[in-house]
Parts: structure tokens; C-alpha cells; sequence
């Protein structure tokens, strides 16, 4: 089997796995920004074997990457089963929004110690981004780069520990909204993220916890039961890279 796989075409980010790492590295960093951008729903079966076809690598590495995702809460090993994407029951989303907003009140009052001019200008790049990703209508890219905002915010944090369980919450909060979102798909996320580096760059830590605590309300006003947007057809979600598989183009490398 040809073990080898094309990685992610866009510049490194904060938050992002291995786009130049081992081959397990890349197929986590895939599949983790699938779920970031809501193309992978709740309860999509991953099976090793299509995976492996997608990606061009053997069960192996498959399993490796989904062992990481597991352990970021957001995929499911089920003995003698196979693994699946994270479905939360609606008490375990509560949970993670509950541990959520602890651990952004902490971030948060630890960038507006520790956030340098230079990690300000990122963030602001980055909200520059997802701004124009939803203005040309690419729901997909705008959501994941909301979300790699607060994996950058928790970088300027300072805090090890912090940003580890930050990529955990980000991610399980992303299935979230995919299966439990409103109808309502507005995104004001951008507005929001500008207020509040203000707030940090003027070291005004209480105004920075008030308006993260309200960019965190935001979010859970628009959660319900009903709404699922994302895929569980794995061929589908990775059509971009199949396609660079199909006779006459250069094989997929990693």
C-alpha cells in the first residue's frame, strides 16, 4: 500500500496537528479539522479500512490517529465495534460548556498578563479571516478558524496545561454545535473576538472575562436538539483528497 498522504494545503495555525509531521500526525490533523469545520457529524462510524483507502495509509496509522482523537474526547473506540465521532448526549454537552467557560475565564485572565503585541497582531489576523471566510460564504472554514482563535488566546495564556484541555473543549464544542445548533446560523463570533482583544491589549482583564462570558452565552443561546449539518459519508468529507487520486494527477502525498 502506498503510505503516503497529501497534507493540508493552508499555512500552519495555532492549534493545528502535524502538517508537516509523521503520517499519523497528518491524518489526525485532517480529520480533526473536519470535525473543527463541522463536516464530520456526530456518530459517523470511521472505519479503518476507508480511511485507510481515503488517506492512502495502512489501518495502523489509522488507528494511531483515531487513539489521539479518542483521547481529545471527540472520537469513540468501541471494543470489536470500530470507532465513531463523539455523539454528546445533551448532559455532556452541558458539561463541556460548563467546563468551557471555566477554563476560557482563566485563559483569558492570563492572556491580559501574558499576550505580546505580536500574538495580538495573530490574533487579529485571524479574526480578519474568519470574517472574510463567512463573507464569501464558507461556513466551514469560518467556524474552524473561530474556533483556532481560542486555541491561539490559549497559546498567549501561557499555560501548558490550559491549552491542552483547550483543544479538547474546542473540538468536543464544535460536535456540539453541529448536532444541537438552532436553525439560526448568523455569526457574529468575529465582532466578538475583536471586542475582546481590545479588552486584552488594554489590559482591562475584567472587561476581557465579562466579554468572553457573553461570547460564551452567544454561543449556548443558539444550542437546541434538533439541528445536524455535517456528514457521516467519510468518501464524501474527503473528496478533496480522493480526487488528487483520480487518473492523469499526481499520487496523494503526505
Amino acid at each position: 500500500m502506498n503510505e503516503q498522504l497529501q497534507p493540508l494545503k493552508k499555512q500552519p495555525r495555532a492549534g493545528k496537528a502535524g502538517r508537516s509531521g509523521t503520517q499519523d500526525d497528518i491524518v489526525y490533523a485532517h480529520i480533526f479539522e473536519a470535525i473543527l469545520e463541522q463536516r464530520l457529524a456526530p456518530g459517523t462510524k470511521l472505519s479503518e479500512e476507508a480511511l485507510g483507502e481515503i488517506f492512502g495509509v495502512s489501518r495502523t496509522i489509522i488507528r494511531r490517529a483515531l487513539s489521539r482523537l479518542a483521547h481529545e474526547g471527540v472520537v469513540l473506540l468501541r471494543p470489536n465495534r470500530g470507532a465513531v465521532v463523539a455523539s454528546p448526549s445533551v448532559e455532556e454537552a452541558r458539561q463541556v460548556f460548563f467546563a468551557r467557560r471555566m477554563v476560557e475565564k482563566a485563559i483569558t485572565e492570563l492572556a491580559v498578563q501574558h499576550a505580546t503585541a505580536e500574538q495580538l497582531a495573530e490574533l487579529r489576523q485571524m479574526v480578519s479571516d474568519e470574517r472574510d471566510s463567512f463573507s464569501r460564504g464558507d461556513r466551514g472554514a469560518g467556524i474552524r478558524l473561530s474556533g483556532e482563535f481560542h486555541l491561539k488566546l490559549a497559546e498567549a495564556a501561557k499555560n501548558a496545561p490550559l491549552i491542552s484541555f483547550q483543544r479538547s473543549l474546542v473540538s468536543q464544542t464544535s460536535l456540539i454545535i453541529a448536532q444541537y445548533e438552532s436553525g439560526n446560523r448568523s455569526h457574529c463570533s468575529y465582532d466578538e473576538h475583536t471586542q475582546l482583544i481590545d479588552a486584552i491589549e488594554a489590559r482591562d482583564a475584567k472587561l476581557a472575562v465579562d466579554l468572553m462570558m457573553h461570547h460564551m452565552d452567544h454561543i449556548d443561546s443558539k444550542l437546541n436538539l434538533d439541528e445536524e449539518s455535517a456528514s457521516d459519508d467519510l468518501h464524501a468529507v474527503f473528496s478533496h483528497l480522493l480526487q488528487s487520486k483520480k487518473p492523469g494527477r499526481a499520487p496523494a502525498k503526505l
